[in-house]
């Protein structure tokens, strides 16, 4: 996200500073100044702050695993709540925040799902709860004068996809034959510089406390590993797992993951999360108001890999 968005913003004559964590490969050969720092620390966030007309808060821990060590729960609640403290002393004229559409409470899953919809409560996923207790602190922020908006998109794809993010992964293991299996279910989606056009415009006209959902509709994932099958003529597994079977084996792919040291893409939180997940997202709001556009399936999974292969990941 972070990768994309730099670039749009440098591509249209701004001026970027960007708050690293940890590793900045993804923006090796970009005019963009860097501050290292971490919303967790509030001394780094004032540093790169200090001057800015718009901040754009994207930092978050991204889990399909809980949150064991309390970080999720850390970085997208307490850390969210540094940024609005920091945008409020440094005179920020316009916060753009990254929530998700997870922190929306799913169900009734074949309902149409808006902005009106209550966010999660204490039963959701600890990462849906902690991207609702973030937006708490955002509005929280709007109470105190901030003028802010939420963007929520759904499942992210695209390409400059550094990481690899987990659907990239996704990717890359249906090109390499990873995946001897799919899984049930599916999701929404969305590419990525869809959401980063939406973000650009809400800079401006964005309604402050306003949230803006952003899919590009669901699609099953026998469906995702056809289209990438279309863009690679490399052939797609041609079982899928029933979901008890792929859930009793969940233990053992957490053992490997942890043998390994590779990110596990099917846990239990994953696999409910592909067949208990809204499928019709409305995005009329961001459509009305961002003039929000997004993209076919299709087209985000031929430049996606199109860029993996530009950077050598094929």
């Amino acid at each position: 996200m972070g990768a994309n968005l730099c670039r749009a913003l440098l591509a249209r004559g701004d001026r970027v500073v960007t708050l690293v964590h940890r590793g900045n490969e993804s923006l090796v050969g970009l005019d963009v100044e860097r501050v290292d720092g971490d919303v967790l620390r509030p001394d780094t966030l004032m540093h790169a702050f200090d001057g800015a007309e718009v901040v754009m808060h994207l930092a978050a821990r991204i889990s399909i695993e809980g949150d064991p060590d309390g970080r999720v729960n850390a970085v997208n609640v307490q850390g969210t709540r540094h940024v609005v403290a920091a945008c409020l002393r440094a005179g920020v004229q316009r916060l753009v925040h990254f929530s998700s559409f997870h922190a929306f409470e799913q169900a009734p899953f074949d309902e149409p799902l808006t902005e009106d919809r209550p966010r999660v409560g204490r039963t959701g996923f600890a990462y849906d709860r902690s991207k609702a207790g973030g937006e708490r602190e955002i509005l929280a922020g709007v109470d105190r004068g901030l003028s802010a908006v939420i963007l929520n998109p759904s499942a992210i794809i695209g390409p400059n996809d550094f990481g690899p993010s987990l659907m990239g992964q996704v990717l890359l293991d249906l090109y390499h034959r990873r995946l001897p299996t799919l899984v049930p279910g599916g999701s929404e989606w969305v590419d990525v510089r869809d959401v980063v056009a939406a973000a650009v415009a809400s800079i401006e006209i964005g309604r402050p406390g306003a949230s803006y959902l952003l899919s590009g509709g669901w699609t099953p994932v026998r469906t995702l590993a056809s289209l990438a099958e279309t863009v690679t003529a490399v052939p797609a597994p041609r079982f899928t797992t029933p979901l008890w079977l792929a859930r009793t084996g969940v233990p053992l792919a957490m053992l490997y993951s942890r043998l390994t040291g590779e990110r596990p893409l099917y846990t239990r939180e994953s696999l409910d999360r592909l067949v208990r997940s809204s499928r019709r997202v409305d995005c009329t709001r961001a459509r009305q108001e961002l003039g929000f556009d997004p993209r076919p399936l299709e087209e985000s999974v031929r430049d996606t890999y199109a860029w993996f292969r530009s950077a050598g990941r094929l």
